[in-house]
């Protein structure tokens, strides 16, 4: 796997190569980012699509004050929550994207063969969409409660809270429906 300084590196110097080690590293990442947001399998590679897209033509407005891997993970979060607002007909928040996700059926790319697994991502869905994101971005994807504030525009101490309030949720979910 390639470092994150390396891709930067490489798209200012040679943006083809630098785009090619961009989707080598985040490809599926961020598809199951957006995938945990949007639920099917079709929605989450046109939002992800639209994800690498944005980050090319938006990349100089990077800020390197900011994690990179941070930055990536929020341009897909708009991405799935822009996507959701035009199946909706109108403008979403983070607040309001979880709302229909309880009824949405999961398509070939599910596999609910895992009763276990099934059971975790209906208690997910159930969280609010902060719990749910805080939640999925430090249990799926390892990110430090720091990099989840920047991807979810919050502080840390609210971060942390919302990954509490999500983790005891969940196991409350998972030893009561078994």
């Amino acid at each position: 796997m390639t470092g994150d300084n390396e891709i930067l590196t490489a798209l200012r110097e040679n943006p083809e190569r630098g785009f090619r080690l961009l989707m080598a590293n985040y490809r599926e990442p961020i598809y199951w980012h957006i995938r945990r947001l949007v639920v099917t399998h079709a929605d989450a590679q046109d939002a992800t699509q639209d994800t690498f897209v944005r980050v090319f033509r938006g990349f100089s407005q990077y800020d390197e004050a900011y994690s990179f891997r941070a930055w990536l993970f929020r341009i897909a979060t708009n991405e799935a929550l822009r996507l959701l607002s035009k199946q909706r007909g109108h403008e979403i928040s983070l607040d309001e994207a979880t709302a229909d996700l309880l009824d949405a059926k999961a398509d070939a790319y599910y596999n609910s063969a895992d009763e276990v697994a099934a059971r975790l991502q209906q208690a997910i869905l159930l969280l609010p969409a902060k719990q749910q994101l805080a939640f999925n971005l430090r249990y799926y994807d390892d990110m430090a409660y720091e990099e989840i504030a920047q991807v979810a525009e919050t502080t840390v101490s609210t971060v942390k809270v919302n990954y509490h309030l999500a983790k005891e949720k969940i196991i409350k979910y998972m030893e009561t429906n078994d």
